[in-house]
């Protein structure tokens, strides 16, 4: 259960915006920071800072205990068979780029497949384009059915024993969609291809098992889930993994290196070249263990709360196109709409003079706003230090938005 003081613990949400208190509804793009993950993060600047793995001082191996642990964090948190299966990245992105370069790179051969849906976030889109170019291998999409979820059906016709790589969302940033992914990881594993689940919207929202969901790469975001920026995570199976060739090269990743050759120390570290964000790595330990605390059961109950709150509240507004499926529960925090009429960076600007903080564009989705015959929408999305009084004060700040560019410019 969320606890009632919950926003007692991010600083920034006592602010104000254009003289009005704040509420943020930006989740989707990024999380707020509770104070003991910053406090965590300055403590290790202040008495622990020193590059880890390759000293012998008391300082260097605590630094290097605390960035170990913070892999073994991750991997408990994701349910993975052991810390090595973690990766340490820059961000989702990083993570998937890594994946296309220096796995799908050493398996495709022309005429070979990559199935991703139209409803990816183009971090998981324009990597397979550039792989799939290099090797003229096909990109091929599955169909969404009218839910917004990935069609099962098509996706048995899209995935062939050409197919090599499987790449979906398990929750799409727009539509808040959670998608079948053990069901496809089973569907493309008959036909020998490798499964990559892009985590970026599951991962700081429910609880995630690599190993239920059989994914063979798995990617997240540590700032999407409390943690600094900067910190990302590649989870692979150690077969994969072993395939995999490092994309960065330099200190910390060899083995041993004469003039002429090199060779790499085993996964992760073979990945992980030069000094890693050990803040950022200490930093997301601190934002998992408040969110273990919080229970992942609990914040995944309390975004459904919220998101059919705002539903059913945006339905009595009127004039109000919601995308996506009907039904809150699959909409996992995030409620992306558009008003009848007026400009979606005109409705984020009218709320943001309200103290509303939301997003407007195209959310780095654009094939999937050519499918729903939009530019642009808005996005409101929640987290667990939302309430329902963010809700009301959202909807009604809506409203005077709405009534502002129909009645109040006519």
């Amino acid at each position: 259960m969320i606890k009632a003081n919950v926003k007692a613990d991010f600083p920034i949400l006592h602010r104000q915006i254009n003289d009005e208190p704040m509420v943020y509804l930006d989740n989707a793009a990024t999380s707020q920071k509770p104070r003991m993950v910053i406090d965590r993060v300055t403590e290790y600047y202040f008495q622990q800072n020193a590059n880890v793995h390759r000293g012998v001082s008391s300082l260097s191996m605590a630094a290097t205990d605390e960035y170990e642990a913070a892999r073994q964090a991750v991997s408990d948190f994701i349910h993975a068979e052991g810390p090595d299966n973690v990766v340490f990245t820059r961000s989702t992105t990083e993570s998937l780029n890594w994946i296309a370069s220096g796995y799908a790179d050493s398996v495709l051969q022309p005429g070979d497949e990559i199935v991703i849906t139209v409803a990816e976030h183009h971090s998981n889109i324009v990597p397979w384009q550039q792989v799939a170019k290099r090797h003229h291998a096909k990109l091929k999409y599955i169909r969404l059915n009218a839910c917004g979820r990935l069609d099962l059906i098509d996706a048995k016709h899209q995935i062939t024993d050409r197919t090599k790589i499987v790449a979906i969302n398990h929750v799409s940033n727009v539509m808040g969609a959670e998608n079948p992914v053990a069901k496809v990881s089973h569907l493309a594993h008959q036909h020998g291809a490798v499964m990559v689940v892009d985590a970026a919207q599951s991962a700081p929202h429910m609880p995630i098992d690599v190993q239920a969901l059989d994914a063979d790469f798995l990617a997240f975001s540590g700032h999407k889930m409390l943690a600094p920026t900067g910190i990302g995570v590649l989870y692979g199976k150690q077969a994969v993994l072993a395939e995999m060739n490092p994309v960065q090269f330099g200190g910390e990743m060899i083995d041993e290196v004469t003039q002429q050759t090199a060779t790499f120390q085993k996964s992760p570290l073979k990945f992980e070249a030069g000094t890693p964000n050990i803040a950022g790595a200490i930093g997301l330990h601190a934002a998992i263990n408040y969110l273990s605390a919080m229970g992942m059961e609990s914040i995944h109950d309390h975004d459904l709360q919220l998101t059919t709150r705002c539903i059913e509240r945006l339905r009595q507004l009127g004039g109000v196109t919601i995308y996506g499926d009907s039904d809150p529960a699959n909409h996992n925090g995030v409620v992306t709409f558009n008003v009848a009429g007026i400009h979606p960076h005109d409705v984020a600007t009218g709320l943001d003079m309200e103290g509303i903080e939301v997003r407007a564009g195209h959310h780095c989705a654009q094939p999937l706003m050519d499918v729903l015959g939009v530019e642009s929408t808005v996005r409101a999305s929640f987290y667990f230090y939302n309430d329902a009084t963010d809700v009301d004060r959202f909807i009604d700040a809506l409203s005077k938005v709405k009534e502002f560019f129909t009645d109040g410019l006519s």
